[in-house]
């Protein structure tokens, strides 16, 4: 059997430590405020706000909510951005993915301060990963990189390969790989022989987007499998890209879904918010 890698555990070992970390922050007179900016009522995107918030009063983080109109002009959600970027009293600003159609999702990212980014989604927050400069880290990759520390599975000198290039977790998972000296290969929609490439995998990343597409034949065995994936299947069961039943045998390690990489992502939403009072701590 497999090592089945708990994000929910995890998490909440995450939670625990920041709740300890910020009350001492606290008695310093250091204090992180997060505000949250949902456009619209999505059902989805409300489940997750909600989520963040339940979080942020669990460690002691104050968050602000701004729930705005389906109907929101561009310009009112980019000054809005612009007056929380200029409030000292704000520590972290996240504008909750997907918008509008009739908002340029890239031009309000662009509008964040790159020192209010919690989501590490903004340019410089990007270039900062990619170089090794201290900011802030996109939540999902650096959140597996906790689940595969805390489950003590080494990553130094692995073959790691990530199925997925998204900005949000194929191409920030491939730096932070990198980063803690895995030789990292990025697959992809037009990649050839992706089986082949996917079975020389010691750490295999499935960010595909598409419903238990990783079986069997794409797993080398004792692979680590991080799914990165959820979905809704036919009988309206929560999956994800890999097919947890047909690769579990083969795997050493593999994340569960619901409850593996998901919460995960929440936590380190949380330790960016903290990460900016950290650094107020620093420079004082």
């Amino acid at each position: 059997m497999p090592q089945i890698i708990d994000g929910k555990k995890i998490s909440q070992q995450i939670k625990d430590e920041l709740k300890t970390e910020v009350a001492e922050l606290a008695k310093k007179g250091r204090h992180a405020c997060l505000a949250v900016i949902q456009v619209g009522d999505d059902p989805a995107s409300s489940v997750y706000v909600n989520n963040k918030k339940k979080a942020c009063a669990y460690i002691g983080i104050e968050s602000r909510a701004y729930e705005l109109s389906e109907n929101t002009a561009e310009d009112e959600l980019v000054g809005l951005v612009e007056q929380l970027n200029e409030d000292d009293g704000v520590n972290g600003i996240l504008v909750q993915l997907p918008l509008p159609a009739h908002i340029d999702e890239d031009k309000i990212i662009k509008a964040i301060s790159p020192d209010k980014d919690v989501d590490g989604f903004h340019p410089v927050s990007v270039g900062r990963l990619w170089i090794g400069e201290k900011g802030f880290l996109s939540c999902t990759p650096a959140g597996i990189i906790q689940l595969l520390k805390r489950s003590d599975i080494q990553i130094e000198g692995k073959e790691c390969v990530i199925v997925g290039r998204s900005n949000i977790v194929g191409k920030p998972m491939a730096a932070l790989l990198l980063r803690e000296n895995g030789t990292v290969t990025v697959a992809h929609s037009r990649t050839k022989n992706l089986r082949e490439i996917t079975r020389r995998a010691d750490i295999l990343v499935a960010a595909v987007g598409k419903e238990r597409f990783i079986t069997k034949e794409y797993i080398k065995d004792g692979a680590v499998v991080i799914d990165v994936g959820i979905h809704r299947d036919a009988q309206n069961h929560l999956c994800g890209d890999v097919d947890f039943e047909d690769v579990e045998s083969a795997a050493s390690a593999i994340t569960p879904v619901p409850g593996g990489v998901g919460p995960m992502t929440i936590a380190m939403l949380m330790n960016n918010c903290v990460q900016t009072i950290r650094t107020q701590e620093e420079r004082s």
